[in-house]
């Protein structure tokens, strides 16, 4: 029993947690609030989905921030030269799924460490980011209704970026839980050599989740994009820490090989429902890093403990 409870200690702490918070503001539990919340994850969650199947290959990814803003700024410039919106949007996933393969070309092929090549990856488009836009958001001018639906749509007075969400949750799951690619990529972060020595191309596996991961910050850049109606030069800046934390506290191991994207689902909305308290409590946004700070922590504990 304790065993059982022990294994959905995501759901038991964000469960408990939105009581506590519900009863120090009633607010909290408003219609308006949860869909506030969901809305604000979902840019998170996004990006997390992603962070998880590189997480499970034992991997990790520090430049998704970097290609949310870089692809981000893509997109606004791409809208501002008339490009169709739709044709803008895929040459602007295609460029996040590049970034994502380099990272993955470099972690599975020249056997490079992956906090290094993303952080390098980080570094570099960052500041290409910082030279394509001069250091100035770009404005665009008119991007049509797929781009401005996409961030700031409803639909049945739903956000739309909340039905994305969802539809990679779904997705996700599906691809890890009922697909030969999510059971390799699972037996990769389990064991590598011996999913080498069983004949998978471990290589292509790897590439593949790198891929994933670019293609979907590069969405959350869109959906950022749409939602300000311009590109920041300093978009996603430490998203890839609330992604990891995401993934962590959803109960993903950073030893790789266990996890789900349901855990990252409810890793994701307790990072949302933790800013969201903090503002509705009135505590300062610098305490509110040092307490992002405490929680990342004691998921990492948690993780530790439970691999032993």
């Amino acid at each position: 029993m304790f065993k059982k409870l022990w294994s959905n200690k995501p759901l038991i702490g964000l469960v408990i947690f939105s009581i506590i918070v519900a009863f120090l503001n009633p607010r909290f539990l408003s219609m308006a609030n949860i869909l506030n919340v969901l809305r604000q994850t979902s840019i998170n969650s996004i990006i997390a989905i992603g962070m998880t199947f590189v997480i499970l290959t034992g991997g990790i990814d520090l430049s998704v921030g970097s290609i949310l803003a870089f692809c981000g700024a893509v997109m606004a410039y791409l809208l501002n030269s008339g490009l169709n919106p739709l044709l803008a949007l895929i040459i602007t996933l295609l460029l996040g799924t590049i970034f994502g393969f380099f990272n993955g070309f470099l972690v599975s092929v020249m056997k490079l460490q992956a906090f290094i090549v993303t952080l390098v990856t980080m570094t570099f488009l960052r500041g290409a980011t910082l030279v394509f836009t001069d250091g100035k958001p770009i404005t665009v001018r008119d991007g049509g209704m797929l781009f401005e639906n996409i961030g700031d749509g409803y639909l049945f007075n739903i956000p739309i970026p909340i039905y994305i969400m969802v539809f990679l949750f779904i997705g996700g799951h599906y691809l890890l839980a009922h697909t030969k690619f999510g059971r390799y990529t699972y037996a990769i972060g389990g064991n590598e050599e011996a999913t080498k020595l069983s004949g998978i191309n471990v290589n292509v596996i790897k590439i593949w989740v790198y891929g994933t991961c670019g293609a979907l910050a590069a969405l959350a850049g869109v959906i950022t994009t749409s939602r300000l109606f311009s590109a920041q030069p300093t978009a996603g800046t430490g998203y890839e820490l609330d992604a990891i934390a995401a993934v962590v506290l959803g109960g993903t191991s950073l030893a790789g090989g266990v996890g789900k994207v349901t855990g990252t689902a409810l890793g994701a909305i307790i990072i949302g429902v933790l800013g969201n308290a903090l503002n509705l409590l009135d505590v300062s946004s610098y305490y509110q890093m040092m307490i992002k700070a405490l929680v990342i922590l004691i998921a990492v504990l948690i993780d530790k403990k439970s691999n032993k």
